[in-house]
């Protein structure tokens, strides 16, 4: 599997910022990491091997990179005023830095021609992450594919709310959405997976909150609920990743 290495300074974030990218040719996707995660957590959690058939096959090219959930989801005692507006410069980051890398390469390497898109992935935060960059920017994002996230931010930002916390929590903004909104074409064009399990350490409420949401906005994402033996752990996201690609790449 082909690797490239990257450590460039951020004028988003105001710091240097370091990422991965894996594979030779494909459709570009973002991979979140976990809570507090890293880079090399796509690695050094295997799920570089799981997606290995995709990337060595050249049908996807996985950019990963560094989460600032230290400073921001995860500060429970930092002031929550500050810490949104930093997870902001973070979204900042990601959609004029992180993406256009990824496009480029992907431009460079195999004459990808910027359409359908990036999709988002992720697990845990991560997914909460992804699916909130996708619905924010489905223009950007093609697709999405989120396992077992959280996607209210009273999560990370207790009972504070202010308007970028409202922006950033799925489950409100997306109940109030216009049904007449330009991106609900893009919404109902492409496809995305929202996924949780209801066993161990899973919290499934907001996945069927969004559910709902979904279905009364008739917003064709596959929300996916599975059994009560899942639990919140890398052996069933491998195996759900084995499950969703297929129909994320269809």
């Amino acid at each position: 599997m082909e690797m490239q290495y990257f450590k460039d300074y951020s004028p988003a974030l105001g710091r240097e910022m370091e990422c991965k990218v894996y594979g030779h040719a494909g459709r570009p996707m973002l991979y979140i990491p976990c809570q507090d995660g890293r880079f090399f957590d796509f690695e050094d959690f295997h799920m570089a091997d799981t997606l290995a058939p995709w990337i060595e096959s050249g049908q996807v090219m996985v950019i990963s990179i560094d989460t600032i959930d230290k400073e921001t989801w995860s500060d429970s005692s930092g002031d929550p005023y500050w810490r949104i507006r930093r997870y902001e410069q973070w979204i900042r980051y990601i959609v004029e830095e992180a993406v256009p890398k990824i496009q480029q390469i992907a431009r460079e390497r195999n004459g990808w021609d910027g359409a359908p898109g990036v999709i988002a992935f992720g697990c845990s935060l991560g997914a909460t992450h992804a699916v909130n960059l996708y619905l924010r920017f489905p223009n950007i994002f093609c697709g999405c594919m989120a396992l077992s996230g959280i996607y209210t931010a009273h999560y990370g930002f207790g009972n504070y709310m202010d308007e970028l916390v409202y922006m950033n929590s799925p489950v409100d903004y997306m109940v109030n959405f216009p049904e007449n909104h330009p991106y609900m074409e893009l919404f109902r064009n492409q496809k995305a997976v929202i996924c949780c399990g209801q066993g161990d350490w899973e919290q499934p409420d907001t996945t069927w909150y969004l559910k709902r949401i979904f279905e009364a906005k008739h917003i064709p994402i596959w929300v996916d609920l599975w059994g009560h033996d899942v639990n919140h752990d890398w052996n069933w996201w491998y195996q759900q990743v084995v499950y969703y690609m297929p129909y994320i790449l269809g």
